[in-house]
């Protein structure tokens, strides 16, 4: 790293006008991320043309600051209305929902923006120090490695469905299924299309995540609206204490660079650095059973990972000129319509205008976690909205939102259908997540397999011909049956101690 090239580029985006930028796209991206369905890729792509005047360096500022600064607001609305912001927010539900309905929803979204900042933080670290290595290695990912990958994430998070482990292998199918649907990219075959246009271009996963959660959740609620008398939600402390930071600080420290290195590989993105996050902490955790009832940890974990997973998406992006996730691809357009070409020549050609960014993301985390945290006791206080006009609400803005990703109508349907589909999940207890996430990858997945299979004329040894497909495969076999391991063998050690009173 030149030393030079650091400093002028901390000074550049120490300039008011670059800070302002930093303040405004973070702050924009925290609330565009609330909001189900505008995520960062859609945040990003309506402000494209308000970047056309600017300054080339100010304007990838602004983008990059939307970027993570809504990967910070997508657990604003997963905590307190158990509906992710976009897919990368999905793991904050599993906890920071539970937390907010004991009453600890400042404590969530504190810990959460704290997290949050850590993991951006030592994220950018990383970026200084590994950027060229991490996006050498990133470029060793063959389609059977991209394959192994998503295998691995898939059997990550179906591991986690403990006790319901059937249900749970039934939605990833389900998931997996839903991914099909459209034209196959490489036989140009419509597939379950049914004579719809619309439908040809596949099933947007913000459609499916908006309807089994956000749809989902308040057809389920309004089942016991009038049963049972509306308690007013207690919001507690707006900051977390000694214990949850004790449990919370080591997951942190482990999952962002965990998330940072599944950033940098194009196509990863936060989703699945945030299940993998939250399905290690899981395992290796004291008290698994606490995790899906309110586990801190199991809210800090993965928003360490999925903020970190987004400034390491900027990795592949710069160096290579690859997308590491939807939202790159977008400012990837941007950058070049802006004259800046992402290469492995920009560090040479362009140093200024890259570590100008880098430095903006040190003073951009540092403005989301006060702006965050100085929002809490304002977001909380949705929680004493009543019901009657909270659930409407949350309609309005999940139609809003589905609208807003390609202005069909038809989407609304698909909508009401995925929200009625989610309903009978919950009723039933299945779980969400191996749903969703199988249909965010199984696109991906399924062509990584057949271009592997392809390059190999129909081998599977593809699978096993390198150290990184080999150890994938290996950490997919363990993510599937360590939790079935683990819990016979506590259920031995209770067997096998002796009585309390000493008799045989």
């Amino acid at each position: 790293m030149d030393m030079s090239n650091f400093m002028q580029g901390l000074m550049t985006a120490l300039e008011p006008i670059n800070i302002m930028w930093v303040i405004v796209g973070g702050f924009l991206g925290t609330i565009v991320g609330m909001l189900p369905g505008l995520g960062p890729a859609t945040a990003v792509a309506v402000l494209i043309p308000i970047t056309f005047g600017m300054d080339p360096v100010s304007a990838i500022i602004l983008m990059a600051a939307i970027y993570y600064g809504a990967m910070y607001g997508g657990s604003r609305s997963s905590i307190l209305l158990n509906t992710p912001g976009d897919g990368s927010a999905i793991a904050a539900t599993f906890d920071g929902y539970p937390m907010a309905r004991k009453g600890q929803t400042g404590q969530a979204m504190a810990i959460s923006a704290v997290a949050s900042f850590i993991g951006g933080i030592m994220a950018v670290v990383g970026f200084i120090l590994l950027a060229e290595p991490l996006a050498n290695f990133a470029l060793k990912f063959g389609p059977a490695e991209y394959f192994l990958l998503m295998l691995l994430t898939l059997s990550a998070i179906v591991s986690l469905s403990v006790g319901k482990m059937t249900k749970g292998f039934i939605a990833m199918c389900l998931g997996l299924m839903l991914s099909t649907v459209g034209i196959d990219t490489q036989t140009g075959v419509y597939r379950f299309t049914f004579g719809s246009a619309h439908l040809s271009e596949g099933i947007d996963f913000l459609i499916v995540i908006i309807g089994v959660y956000a749809i989902g959740e308040v057809l389920y609620n309004y089942l016991s609206i009038d049963k049972e008398k509306r308690e007013k939600k207690k919001v507690g402390k707006i900051w977390f204490t000694k214990d949850q930071w004790k449990r919370s600080k080591w997951p942190i420290l482990r999952s962002g660079p965990l998330g940072f290195i599944v950033g940098v590989l194009p196509g990863a993105g936060g989703s699945i650095a945030s299940m993998i996050s939250y399905s290690t902490e899981k395992q290796i955790s004291k008290k698994p059973e606490e995790f899906g009832e309110g586990a801190v940890e199991g809210l800090a974990a993965p928003e360490s990972a999925n903020n970190a997973a987004s400034v390491g998406a900027m990795i592949p992006l710069l160096t290579m000129g690859i997308p590491g996730s939807g939202t790159t691809a977008v400012m990837l357009g941007a950058l070049v319509m802006l004259g800046l070409k992402p290469g492995p020549l920009l560090f040479e050609n362009d140093p200024n205008s890259v570590w100008t960014l880098i430095n903006s993301m040190f003073i951009g985390n540092i403005a989301l976690v006060i702006i965050n945290i100085l929002l809490v006791g304002l977001l909380v206080k949705i929680l004493d909205t009543p019901a009657k006009v909270l659930y409407p609400v949350i309609v309005l803005l999940a139609f809003i939102g589905t609208y807003t990703l390609s202005y069909s109508a038809i989407d609304f349907f698909l909508l009401l259908v995925f929200g009625i589909f989610g309903l009978f999940m919950k009723v039933l207890d299945f779980p969400i997540a191996p749903l969703v996430l199988a249909l965010i990858v199984g696109g991906d997945m399924e062509q990584n397999f057949r271009k592997a299979v392809l390059s190999s004329d129909g081998s599977l040894s593809i699978f096993f011909a390198s150290p990184i497909s080999i150890s994938l495969t290996v950490l997919t076999i363990i993510s599937l049956f360590y939790p079935l391991l683990i819990k016979a063998l506590k259920k031995r050690k209770i067997d096998t101690k002796p009585p309390v009173d000493g008799s045989v």
